[in-house]
């Protein structure tokens, strides 16, 4: 299993000691959104990311795009890639290829946790920075590009994902636009290698995650104040939100957002509600590629659905390689120790 969550949670704040880190814990819930936050306990993370209500597929915590969009509108219009995404045709006219929808999962993760300062002092802007987001993981290695060095979006990787509101690292004041690279770690480089002798198709897989983003941050100006207070089920005004959107990558998944909504404590003027969304868009082909591996004993544990997930013994570390719920459990502590950190720095 080879794949990159933006993530994901890489949109936040500078590096974190462990013992800082270690001041925050997770709390699984059914909904992090619906805790109230009288139950939140001090350095305490509501986490989820089961798709509550749903049946998701082969309980893996995952749900179809088009299941997503219909029974939850609200996401999709804020945590998909821009509001009007759907499901793209690829496939067209190369090669003999038919035309065919992309299937898509989607992996959803939601955190809500509180800040001892006022969201309005927190300064949101001074966090765009690519030192900011090395010092996230150490593993996934950045540089600034701008958007003249984004890729044409006429391939697989990219049809569909041309954002028609405005093109791709432009139109923010307080933007930056990223290529990152994550070599996977543990056995999983080896694992792909058996994969790649075993494969009858010319096309190999990658023994890395390549991916173009970017990360703004927003004022309150620029948001849909009663959209969002519907998002994050709280009805305070929203100060801000820092976003990474994924808009290309390699392999594995076919976007990926990160969304972090900082709004008035509805009872302390002196605090922030963090309510932070993790989404990626997660290639059907990938979950179902099944067989192949299970008729190979050394591969059994390969399963890509099962790497991704962390249910492998391939899985290892506390990062991407972890698999994608470990890997967002220990991304939302460390970004909560870190905002907590730089709020008691002021």
């Amino acid at each position: 299993m080879w794949f990159r969550p933006p993530l994901a949670l890489a949109v936040l704040l500078g590096s974190l000691s462990v013992a800082v880190a270690q001041s925050y814990h997770i709390e699984d819930v059914v909904s992090a959104r619906d805790t109230a936050l009288v139950q939140l306990k001090p350095a305490t993370i509501a986490f989820s990311d089961k798709p509550a209500g749903d049946d998701p597929d082969a309980g893996l915590g995952l749900i179809h795009f088009a299941d997503w969009a219909t029974k939850h509108p609200t996401e999709k219009k804020f945590l998909a890639l821009f509001p009007s995404y759907t499901e793209p045709t690829i496939g067209k006219a190369r090669d003999g290829a038919k035309p065919e929808v992309e299937k898509l999962y989607m992996y959803v993760a939601q955190a809500r946790f509180v800040l001892d300062q006022a969201p309005n002092t927190i300064g949101l802007a001074r966090h765009v920075t690519l030192d900011f987001l090395e010092r996230i993981d150490p593993a996934i290695k950045h540089k600034l590009i701008s958007a003249a060095d984004v890729l044409p979006f006429t391939d697989d990787a990219g049809i569909g994902n041309q954002n028609p509101d405005r093109p791709w690292c432009t139109g923010r004041a307080t933007l930056i636009c990223i290529q990152s690279t994550y070599a996977l770690e543990g056995k999983i480089p080896l694992g792909i290698m058996l994969v790649n002798r075993l494969r009858e198709s010319p096309k190999k897989i990658s023994d890395h995650i390549d991916f173009q983003s970017e990360f703004s941050a927003l004022s309150p100006a620029d948001l849909d104040q009663a959209g969002l207070q519907q998002l994050t089920k709280l009805d305070t005004p929203i100060e801000g939100a820092l976003e990474q959107d994924i808009f290309r990558v390699n392999q594995i998944m076919k976007f990926g957002k990160f969304f972090a909504v900082f709004q008035d404590h509805p009872t302390d003027p002196g605090k922030t509600v963090v309510t932070a969304f993790m989404t990626l868009a997660i290639k059907a082909k990938v979950l179902d590629e099944k067989r192949g591996y299970e008729k190979v004993p050394v591969l059994r544990n390969l399963v890509p659905a099962d790497v991704l997930m962390g249910r492998s013994s391939f899985n290892s570390g506390s990062s991407i390689s972890a698999g994608l719920p470990q890997y967002a459990r220990n991304e939302i502590t460390t970004v909560a120790g870190i905002l907590a950190k730089d709020v008691a720095a002021k």
